[in-house]
C-alpha cells in the first residue's frame, strides 16, 4: 500500500503545517495517544464544498471536533517508486457517490486526479471513553477487547448549513446507576467538554427505539441496574458526507484512523473548575431521563432553595422541606417545551373576587422566564376567574412585566379520560400536549375531597377539580410536575402530606392529597415562583447544562447576549404586578387587606428584600 503525505491548515489557532499521517486499524481504542500523536477521522470533499463543511463542522462541533484542512492539490499519492516511510500510511475509505455509499477502499490511488480538487478534513478522536471507564474503575463489557461499540442514528438534527443536513449519531455505554456521577466527572476530567454525555436514560427520547439495533458497530447490552448513557459521535461525519450528495467524497471507515501531530489548543484540564465539573440528577423515572448540571450552578440552585425556606408566618413549613426540589423541578422545566401553570386560592370566599396575592404575581413571574427561553406556556384557572386572570395578564403585558400575552384555559373535569384527552392530543398519552405542569399557590384537594383553607373552611364550590389533570399525567409518560407551596393545603404537597399532618396548623384536616413529583416549599409561595425563574437563568447560564440541552449540536451563546436576561423577576417589575392585583381588588392572603402585602407582610421591607437577594445570588458570577 502506498504511502501519502497531507499537508494540513490547522482549523486550530495555530501556523500551517505538514503533518504525518499513520495507518491505525485498530478498533480496540482509536483513542488512544502514542509518540504525541492524535487519532483522527478523515473526511475528503470536492473543494467547492470545503468551506461550508468547515463552517458545518464549527456549528457542531460536539460531533464533529475539527482539527485541521488541507489545501487543494496538497494531498497526492506519492510517485511509483518513491520508498515508503515506515510512519505513513492510508486509512481505509468509505466511497460516496451523490449521497450514496456505493464501496469500500483500500487505497485512493485510483482517484489521484480527482483528489487534487478535493479537500481533506480531520476530526479529533482522542478522547477515550474507555479511560474514562478505567479511572473509575468500571470493566469494559466486551471481554475481548474488539469490536465497535454501538453508534446509533438519532432524531436530534444537527445545526444546518448550506446542503450539510444530518441527524446526530452517538455512541452509547451501560453504566450502573451508581456510578453515573463518577463516570461523568471522569470522562470530562479526561475529555473536556468532548467527554460530557449528550444523553442518560431512555434512549427513545433521542429517537432511538432498540439499542439491540445499532445502525454502526456492535449493539449495547444493559444489564439490571444499568442506564443507557450517550456521546456524540464523529461518525456524524459520515451521515454529513451522505447528506450534501456529493458527486465524490471519501471518508475513513469506523474505527480507522490517521495520526496526527496538530494539537487541540483547548485540551481539557484534568483538575475541573467547579463551573467544569458535571453533576448527573435524575428528573423524571418515566421515561428514565437525567440531566447535567455544573457544580457551582447547582449549588447557586440550592442556596436559592435555602433562601424561600424562610418561614416568616412561623407556620413549621421547615419541617415540609425536601432536599433539592427546587433543583430537580427547574432541571425539569429546563428541558420541558410546553408548560402548564395553575394557580388560585380563592380563601377571601366573602368577597369578589375571592383570590389572594399570592400566587399570580409567581405564576406570571416564572411565566415570563419560560417565555424568553422561547417555550410554550399557558396558565390555567377556575372558570368563575378566567376574566379577572385575563385582565391581570393584559396589563402585565402592558406594565412590561410579561413579554407577551399567554393563553387561558380552564378545565370541568369529569372523569379520567377527560383529563387524558385534555393533556394528551386526541387523547393519545404518546402525544402529551404539556411536558411540564405547575401549580403555584393553588388550592389542593384534601383526603375527604375537599379544599380548605388554613381555617379550615371548605371552599370547594369556587375551586375546578385541576387536580384531576395532576393525578392523570402520573399515568403519562413525558408529563412532571411540580407543586410551589406554603402551608401544605395547596396542590401538589400531597408529596409531603405526613409532615403537613404532624406539623401544620388543621394539617390533619387541610393536607393536600394530590402529590406532584417537585414538592417546592417557600415562606411565601410568590418566593418560589421567582426561584424557579431563578434557577432557570442559574442553569441556562451554565455552559454544561446548556450543552447538555443542546445535544453538542448548534452554537452556544453567552447569557449577555440572550434575551432572557431580562426576564428574570426584579423589585420594580413585581411591584408593578402586585399593583396590578391591588387595582383589581384582589386581597392579602392573611389579612384580607387591599393593598400593597401578600400574606400579610408588606412588600417594601419583606417581600422586595426577599426578590433583591435572590437575583443577586442567581447573578453574580462564580
Amino acid at each position: 500500500m502506498m504511502p501519502f503525505t497531507l499537508h494540513l491548515r490547522s482549523c486550530l489557532p495555530s501556523a500551517r503545517r505538514c503533518v504525518t499521517l499513520q495507518k491505525k486499524l485498530s478498533s480496540r481504542n482509536t483513542s488512544s495517544t502514542a509518540g504525541g500523536l492524535r487519532p483522527a477521522s478523515v473526511v475528503v470533499l470536492p473543494s467547492p464544498l470545503a468551506a461550508a463543511f468547515e463552517r458545518f463542522c464549527q456549528a457542531n462541533n460536539g460531533p464533529l471536533p475539527l482539527l485541521g484542512r488541507s489545501q487543494p492539490e496538497k494531498w497526492l499519492p506519492p510517485a511509483r517508486g518513491a520508498a515508503p516511510d515506515s510512519r505513513m500510511g492510508c486509512p481505509r475509505f468509505l466511497k460516496y457517490e451523490f449521497g450514496a455509499c456505493t464501496g469500500s477502499l483500500a487505497s485512493l490511488e485510483g482517484h489521484s486526479e480527482q483528489l487534487r480538487d478535493m479537500v481533506a478534513f480531520l476530526l479529533d478522536c482522542s478522547f477515550s471513553l474507555e479511560g474514562a471507564l478505567e479511572k473509575v474503575g468500571l470493566p469494559r463489557r466486551d471481554p475481548a477487547g474488539h469490536g465497535h461499540t454501538g453508534a446509533y442514528k438519532t432524531t436530534v438534527p444537527c445545526a444546518t448549513h448550506a446542503g450539510f443536513c444530518c441527524p446526530l449519531v452517538v455512541t452509547a455505554r451501560p453504566v450502573p446507576e451508581v456510578e453515573l456521577g463518577r463516570l461523568v466527572r471522569a470522562s470530562c476530567s479526561l475529555g473536556g467538554a468532548r467527554g460530557q454525555p449528550v444523553h442518560i436514560g431512555d434512549p427513545e427520547l433521542l429517537g432511538i427505539k432498540e439499542l439491540s439495533r445499532p445502525d454502526y458497530g456492535d449493539a449495547v447490552v444493559c444489564q439490571p441496574g444499568d442506564v443507557p448513557v450517550f456521546w456524540p459521535s464523529q461518525l456524524t461525519s459520515l451521515e454529513a458526507v451522505s447528506s450534501c450528495k456529493a458527486p465524490l467524497a471519501f471518508a475513513s471507515t469506523p474505527g480507522s484512523t490517521v495520526m496526527t501531530d496538530l494539537k487541540d489548543t483547548k485540551a481539557p484540564d484534568s483538575l475541573l473548575s467547579p463551573e467544569r465539573t458535571p453533576e448527573v440528577h435524575r428528573i423524571s423515572q418515566d421515561p428514565l431521563h437525567y440531566s447535567v448540571a455544573s457544580a457551582s450552578a447547582v449549588r447557586k440552585v440550592r442556596e436559592l432553595e435555602a433562601m424561600i425556606s424562610l418561614d416568616p408566618g412561623n407556620r413549621g413549613i421547615g419541617h415540609l422541606l425536601c432536599k433539592d426540589e427546587l433543583l430537580r423541578a427547574s432541571l425539569s422545566l429546563s428541558h420541558a417545551r410546553s408548560v402548564l401553570i395553575t394557580t388560585g386560592f380563592p380563601t377571601h370566599f366573602n368577597h369578589e373576587p375571592p383570590e389572594e396575592t399570592d400566587g399570580p404575581p409567581g405564576a406570571i413571574a416564572l411565566a415570563a422566564f419560560l417565555q424568553a427561553l422561547e417555550k410554550e406556556v399557558s396558565m390555567m384557572v377556575d372558570q368563575r376567574a378566567v376574566n379577572l386572570h385575563r385582565k391581570l395578564v393584559e396589563d402585565a403585558v402592558e406594565q412590561g412585566v410579561l413579554k407577551a400575552e399567554i393563553p387561558i384555559l380552564t378545565y370541568q373535569g369529569g372523569s379520567v379520560e377527560a383529563a387524558q384527552a385534555f393533556l394528551c392530543k386526541d387523547g393519545n398519552p404518546k402525544s402529551p400536549r404539556f411536558d411540564h405542569l405547575v401549580a403555584i399557590e393553588r388550592a389542593g384537594r384534601a383526603a375527604d375531597g375537599g379544599y380548605y383553607n388554613a381555617r379550615k373552611v371548605n371552599i370547594q364550590h369556587l375551586v375546578d377539580p385541576i387536580d384531576d389533570l395532576f393525578l392523570a399525567a402520573k399515568k403519562i409518560p413525558g408529563i412532571s410536575s411540580t407543586g410551589v407551596g406554603d402551608g401544605g393545603n395547596e396542590l401538589g404537597m400531597g408529596k409531603v402530606k405526613a409532615a403537613v399532618k404532624r406539623h401544620i396548623r388543621n394539617g390533619d384536616v387541610i393536607a393536600c392529597d394530590v402529590e406532584a413529583d417537585c414538592a417546592v416549599v417557600a415562606g411565601v409561595s410568590n418566593w418560589g415562583g421567582y426561584a424557579l425563574a431563578c434557577a432557570l437563568y442559574v442553569l441556562n447560564s451554565c455552559e454544561v447544562h446548556g450543552r447538555y440541552l443542546r445535544k453538542a449540536v448548534g452554537p452556544s451563546r453567552a447569557p449577555e447576549d440572550q434575551s432572557w436576561t431580562r426576564a428574570l423577576p426584579s423589585v420594580t417589575k413585581e411591584e408593578k404586578m402586585l399593583r396590578i392585583l391591588v387595582r383589581h381588588k384582589v386581597r392579602s392572603g392573611v389579612s384580607g387587606v387591599v393593598g400593597m402585602e401578600v400574606d400579610g407582610l408588606p412588600f417594601h421591607g419583606t417581600h422586595a428584600e426577599m426578590i433583591q437577594k435572590l437575583v443577586d445570588v442567581t447573578t453574580l458570577r462564580g
